[in-house]
């Protein structure tokens, strides 16, 4: 039977803010999304050959970091989009259930999610890129079906979530914008935190070098005192 492998973009070993304690990140490689503020447009090509790994060899290399997790944290794998690696995610959650390593599958949502993969998934990081229908498809050039799709079965399987959604100026970044997704968070189980992410545009330099446009040329990087301001409406 043929290996299994995993195409990934890169890694870091001592993640603080992809989830609970300190992580292992993974990044793979590939991405259907085409979001306007993406900052690793280099991850989005899915037939790029990256780095290549058993889950057996990923998970090896995971538990050298086993004293740093001190049973709070644990492995986050993220992207590019994780879900179009489905089988190669979901043999290394597998693999490090086995070893007591806390799962974390950081996602857009746009992909196959099977019952094994949320099964040995502890947590989802969720992107939640818009929620009117068609301003999701102007900003990430994809129909919001299968971010529905995943998100239902998360609440079928009562999935622990994490919601982050970047906050661009001009775009979303009001207060009616962040009570719309404060009043979308209420209506689902387990939501265990919902953060707003300031838009930035630190890839820009990342887009000129593989000639690619970038989208938001004219939109200045989000204030971030703004943007913790209005973080307090989805406390209120």
């Amino acid at each position: 039977m043929k290996k299994i492998k995993g195409n990934i973009a890169s890694f870091e070993s001592m993640g603080l803010v992809d989830g609970p304690g300190v992580r292992f990140v993974v990044f793979l490689q590939g991405c259907p999304l085409r979001c306007a503020y993406c900052h690793n447009p280099e991850m989005w090509n899915a037939g790029e050959k990256k780095i290549e790994m058993t889950p057996e060899e990923l998970v090896q290399k995971i538990k050298r970091y086993l004293p740093y997790f001190k049973g709070e944290g644990g492995v986050t794998i993220s992207g590019g989009e994780p879900l179009m690696q489905e089988k190669f995610v979901t043999e290394v959650f597998k693999l490090c259930k086995a070893e007591k390593i806390h799962t974390c599958l950081d996602t857009s949502g746009h992909g196959r999610a099977s019952d094994e993969l949320l099964d040995n998934t502890d947590l989802v990081i969720l992107d939640v890129k818009e929620l009117d229908a068609e301003k999701y498809l102007s900003l990430v050039e994809q129909k919001m079906d299968k971010f529905r799709v995943f998100l239902k079965k998360c609440q079928q399987k009562n999935k622990k979530l994490w919601l982050r959604q970047v906050i661009v100026p001009g775009y979303n970044d009001t207060k009616e914008s962040v009570l719309r997704l404060k009043k979308f968070a209420k209506k689902l189980k387990n939501v265990e935190k919902t953060e707003l992410l300031p838009y930035h545009d630190m890839a820009k330099k990342k887009y000129e070098s593989l000639g690619i446009p970038y989208k938001l040329q004219d939109t200045p990087n989000m204030d971030k005192q703004k943007c913790k301001r209005l973080e307090k409406f989805l406390k209120n």
